[in-house]
């Protein structure tokens, strides 16, 4: 049965995506080849203990979820993170996966909605997003950008038309927690007329970003 390093696994409120406030099981891969400035789960770039698909489902499982989702780190880093996400959807759970938008999503189980970042350059990664992966998204899927700054709000806004972003899935803008206003972003997004949901990051506003949370 193949194996993942995995950092932890735990029962939670969905705090992202337009699945905020479902109770949800969070798979996290450990390790990411991404340094975002804004990142808030670095602890998650080592460590963590190896675990067979087999035991991952039947952790799982105990949680009797319907919603799943996949996360890190970054989960596509590890190649048997497939292998995972079909085994989920076989095992008849709601299935998401969220990643940093570097690596290919093409052979990510269809029955995946895929959670897509786009880096912004205030992130320090922005030379790596694989464009080549908006073509593969579809109404499933949804795309989310984190912005620092105004700077990064026009680099968003000129990236979603360039690339008619929000008529293939969902768009998510959300501020960078303790960075940007986010009342500045509400105002900037209604006085441009944006067709993306604003979204603030639920499990950071109840429990401040703990661990398994």
């Amino acid at each position: 049965m193949p194996q993942l390093r995995i950092s932890e696994i735990f029962f939670s409120l969905q705090g992202e995506t337009s699945r905020i406030g479902l109770p949800t099981v969070f798979v996290r891969l450990t390790g990411c080849p991404l340094r975002c400035a804004y990142c808030d789960t670095s602890y998650a770039f080592t460590g963590g203990q190896d675990m067979s698909v087999a035991e991952i489902l039947q952790q799982v499982a105990g949680y009797t979820p319907r919603h799943v989702t996949v996360t890190g780190g970054e989960p596509l880093a590890q190649k048997n993170c497939l292998y995972l996400l079909g085994a989920l959807c076989d095992a008849g759970y709601e299935v998401s996966l969220e990643t940093g938008g570097s690596l290919d999503i093409g052979e990510v189980d269809a029955r995946v909605a895929r959670v897509l970042d786009i880096k912004t350059p205030a992130s320090g990664e922005a030379e790596k997003n694989r464009w080549e992966n908006l073509p593969l998204l579809t109404t499933h899927d949804e795309v989310k950008f984190v912005l620092c700054d105004e700077s990064d709000y026009l680099w968003a806004r000129q990236v979603l038309q360039q690339y008619c972003l929000a008529e293939k899935c969902a768009v998510l803008f959300s501020p960078a927690h303790g960075t940007l206003n986010p009342t500045e972003l509400a105002e900037w997004i209604l006085r441009d007329r944006l067709p993306v949901r604003m979204q603030l990051q639920l499990h950071k506003l109840l429990w401040n970003n703990a661990p398994g949370h």
